[in-house]
C-alpha cells in the first residue's frame, strides 16, 4: 500500500487484467505515472474509446465495431462450414495461422456447471436456431482441450446432430517439430486415438 489513494486505486484497477498480480500491477503504475504519462493518457483514451465502441457480432459473437464482423460480412467466405471457438482470441489465431475459409460461433466461454456457465450464458440456444436454417452443412468444433472444453464440444455435437449437420473436431495431439519424449501423456494418447492414415 502506497502512500497515495489514487495510485492504490490505479494498482488496484491494473489487476482486473488476467495474469497481473499486485506486484505487476504496482510496477505497471509505477512506469506510467514515472515514466511514460503520455503513454497512459493514450491507454486510457483507447480502453474508454474501445469500451464505448466495441460490442459483437450479430451473426459470430465476436469482438466488432460494426453489426456484422469482416468475417461475418465477407461474400468470399464458404457458409456452409462453421467453427465453433471459446473466445474472439481463438478467431484470431485460426485467422492467422491456418487457411480457414468458413464462418465461425463465438461462445464467449465454455460450459462450467460449477462456476454457473450453462448452454444459455454461452449462446448454444442461438447456435441451434443457426443450424436449424440449414445454410450450415458442418460444424468444426475448436475448444479447448480441457475437461470443460471437452464437454462442451461433446454437447454442441448433440445440437449438431440433432440438426442434421455433419460434426468434426480439430485434431489434438504432437505439435509441429514437437519430439514425443517431451510431450505429456494426455497429448499423447489425444495423437494415438485420433491418428490417420497415410
Amino acid at each position: 500500500m502506497s502512500s497515495s489513494l489514487l495510485i492504490d486505486r490505479l494498482v488496484e484497477a491494473l489487476r482486473c487484467l488476467p495474469g497481473v498480480g499486485p506486484k505487476s500491477a504496482q510496477r505497471m503504475a509505477f512506469h506510467v505515472l514515472e515514466r511514460d504519462r503520455e503513454g497512459a493518457r493514450r491507454l486510457a483514451e483507447m480502453l474508454l474509446l474501445a469500451v464505448e465502441k466495441v460490442g459483437h457480432c450479430t451473426l459470430c459473437r465476436t469482438l466488432s465495431e460494426t453489426e456484422l464482423c469482416k468475417v461475418c460480412s465477407s461474400e468470399h467466405r464458404n457458409r456452409a462450414l462453421l467453427c465453433v471457438v471459446e473466445t474472439p482470441a481463438d478467431v484470431e489465431a485460426i485467422e492467422q495461422a491456418a487457411s480457414y475459409s468458413g464462418l465461425y460461433f463465438v461462445l464467449m466461454g465454455r460450459l462450467s456447471p460449477l462456476d454457473g456457465i450453462g448452454a444459455n450464458e454461452i449462446g448454444l440456444d442461438a447456435l441451434g436456431d443457426r443450424l436449424d436454417k440449414g445454410e450450415v452443412k458442418e460444424v468444426i468444433l475448436a475448444t479447448n482441450s480441457t475437461v470443460e472444453g471437452e464437454a462442451t464440444a461433446h454437447y454442441i455435437a448433440e445440437i449438431a446432430r440433432s440438426c442434421g449437420v455433419k460434426t468434426t473436431r480439430i485434431a489434438q495431439g504432437v505439435p509441429l517439430g514437437g519430439e514425443l519424449e517431451y510431450v505429456d501423456g494426455g497429448t499423447l494418447a489425444h495423437a494415438l486415438v485420433g491418428r490417420r492414415e497415410l
